[in-house]
């Protein structure tokens, strides 16, 4: 077996790996509120949202595409097998830290900031793709901003609504609606998130001369599937006690808005082709529904927490994967 066929090998199990977490530290976040609101069992919520996010994950390839050319062009990445298996390593370690810490971090921008920063660390600022680096940072950007203005509207207008319902048993009708909420985010989930790492695995074999386009191999697909699901079943409930209550108390009412809002920007940046943190969506989901229902009812400080997150994400995963990039050239 030549060098090029085993690193590539190795690329495609530490991206496999990076699925299986990024499965139980960012699907956390889809069926969050619905155990938070006890709508369903812990039990019950996560084969439901990994049977979702495997669906979801083989439906659609365009944001996996975008990832393969959008950063970085893997035709003329110098020791590309190396810079993504360092862009890998870099985003499995910062997502295990704030697995660990309960932070529901983004992987996201771990992930394209880790290939950044090896890219860089490869061959300089001059190989990365800057009009579809940039394309893909707006995305990251806005979809946690327009997640919150939608959050906060959709709810105002839940309170129009059912403002003269009997709460106890509208909280009981949505506690039953909150089950299909959360499927359909979990499957909105796999229609974005999964891609990322098929995006990634397609990349490191063209980078290795594998593949010829950016056209995503059927086994690529069921393989980050598969992984996603996995992951999922592991669960994550560090994050889901964050992202369950630890921003604010949440009602089977909220639940619903929070999910039906993130749902909706998931599946259209999906159609867009962008790839988006699932977890600033829904973060900034909740928050915007918590907004809408009492301002004060939203821990702010947890909320701003998790927005330092975000915003050192991207920079220290790009620098990680530039320092673990050194250290394997010294290897490969």
């Amino acid at each position: 077996m030549n060098s090029v066929l085993l690193l590539t090998i190795i690329v495609v199990v530490f991206a496999v790996l990076f699925d299986v977490i990024n499965g139980f530290h960012d699907t956390a976040n889809a069926i969050a509120t619905a155990i938070s609101t006890k709508a369903i069992k812990m039990k019950h919520a996560i084969p439901l949202a990994a049977s979702m996010n495997f669906l979801g994950a083989l439906t659609f390839t365009g944001v996996a595409k975008t990832i393969t050319e959008g950063i970085v062009n893997p035709f003329e990445l110098s020791n590309g097998s190396v810079v993504i298996l360092a862009a890998l390593l870099a985003g499995i370690t910062w997502n295990l830290i704030t697995w660990y810490l309960g932070i529901p971090s983004s992987s996201s921008h771990a992930i394209i900031g880790a290939i950044a920063g090896a890219a860089i660390a490869a061959s300089g600022f001059t190989s990365l793709n800057y009009a579809g680096f940039i394309k893909i940072i707006e995305g990251l950007i806005l979809s946690p901003i327009v997640a919150f203005v939608l959050g906060y509207i959709v709810y105002s207008i839940f309170k129009v609504i059912f403002k003269k319902n009997n709460l106890a048993k509208t909280n009981k009708r949505f506690r039953v609606f909150q089950i299909f909420t959360a499927a359909i985010q979990s499957y909105s989930h796999g229609t974005n998130d999964a891609q990322k790492t098929m995006g990634i695995i397609t990349m490191a074999l063209m980078a290795s001369g594998q593949l010829s386009s950016n056209e995503i191999p059927l086994w690529v697909q069921f393989a980050c599937a598969a992984a996603m699901g996995l992951g999922t079943t592991i669960g994550g409930w560090r994050i889901i006690k964050t992202v369950g209550g630890k921003i604010m108390k949440i009602r089977p009412v909220n639940g619903v808005a929070a999910d039906l809002t993130s749902a909706m920007i998931i599946f259209g940046a999906t159609f867009l082709h962008f790839p988006v943190s699932t977890t600033h969506v829904i973060s900034s989901s909740i928050m915007g529904v918590g907004a809408s229902h009492r301002i004060k009812g939203v821990k702010w400080n947890t909320a701003e927490q998790i927005v330092i997150t975000w915003v050192i994400t991207l920079p220290l995963s790009a620098a990680l994967s530039g320092i673990i990039y050194l250290l394997l050239d010294l290897v490969f």
